[in-house]
C-alpha cells in the first residue's frame, strides 16, 4: 500500500478535505487491512507520479489537529486517477508537471450534507464509547 496515495484519496473523501488525526488513522487501518486490491491500486496510482512527496510538494497541509488536501493535490490526485490516453508514458509526465506547476485552483468536492452529518454521530459514538469505558474502569 502506498502511504501518500493513499492520504490522498482519504482526505479527497471528506467534506473540506480536511480530517483530524484520529479519522485518518482509523480509515487508513481499514484501507490497510482491506486486501491486495487496495495495495495494488494506491501502487498503480504511485507509478504515475513517481517521486510524489505530499509534504513537500505542498498537496497536504497540517492544520490544527489534522491533515488537509489542497487544490493542488486534488489536481494531482485528478491526474493520477485519469485513464490512460495514448500511451501510458506520456501521462508521467503530465503529473509531474502537474506538480511542479500547478497553479489553477480546483474546487472542492461537494460532498452531501448527509455525509457529513454521518461523521459527525459517528465520531460523536466512539467518543462515548470512550468515555463509557473509562468509567467501567474505574
Amino acid at each position: 500500500m502506498n502511504f501518500q496515495v493513499t492520504v490522498l484519496k482519504i482526505l479527497a473523501a471528506y467534506p473540506d478535505g480536511f480530517a483530524v488525526m484520529e479519522d485518518l488513522k482509523h480509515d487508513m487501518a481499514i484501507l490497510a487491512t482491506s486486501g491486495r486490491d487496495w495495495a495494488d491500486r494506491t501502487r498503480r496510482l504511485a507509478a504515475k507520479a513517481p517521486g510524489l512527496d505530499i509534504w513537500s510538494q505542498g498537496l497536504v497541509e497540517r492544520i490544527s489537529g489534522g491533515w488537509k488536501i489542497t487544490a493542488k493535490g486534488r489536481a494531482v490526485l485528478d491526474l493520477m486517477e485519469a485513464r490512460p490516453a495514448a500511451s501510458e508514458a506520456a501521462q508521467v509526465p503530465a503529473v509531474e508537471d502537474s506538480i511542479a506547476a500547478s497553479t489553477s485552483p480546483v474546487s472542492p468536492l461537494r460532498q452531501p450534507a448527509d455525509r457529513a452529518k454521518r461523521r459527525r454521530e459517528r465520531r460523536e459514538r466512539r467518543r462515548e464509547a470512550r468515555e463509557r469505558a473509562r468509567a467501567n474502569a474505574s
